[in-house]
């Protein structure tokens, strides 16, 4: 049997099996999708719960619950910043659910997942 030439992450950096479904089970849902890819967007600047409601066309509110499952999941964290709150996407734990996903992918054979680029961030 050949060996997989594919870049994976190490098996360390994979999220255990009970984070998995937390973040996937976050991710299950349109608006909370949205949040997240808006966050990975934004980058390590992140974005205040009024800026993303805007982005996104959704009440504060409801914007409110979608970040607090978010963020209940490990995907994203909530800073502080004076009067605001910043929420940002968490790159490891993004980065370990894809490892989680993509670990021991195409059967062992060599196969089309690129390695994720290093992020600062991360």
């Amino acid at each position: 049997m050949k060996t997989s030439t594919a870049t994976t992450a190490p098996l360390s950096a994979q999220l255990p099996e009970a984070d998995c479904v937390k973040a996937l089970a976050a991710l299950a849902q349109t608006q909370r999708l949205r949040a997240f890819r808006a966050l990975v967007v934004a980058g390590a600047d992140g974005l205040t719960p009024g800026v993303m409601a805007s982005l996104l066309g959704v009440a504060p509110s409801a914007l409110s619950f979608h970040l607090k499952e978010l963020a209940h999941s490990g995907l994203v964290s909530a800073e502080a910043r004076g009067r605001n709150l910043i929420y940002r996407a968490n790159f490891k734990q993004m980065n370990g659910l894809l490892a989680y996903l993509t670990a021991h992918c195409c059967m062992g054979q060599p196969c089309d997942v690129a390695a994720l680029p290093a992020c600062a961030d991360c």
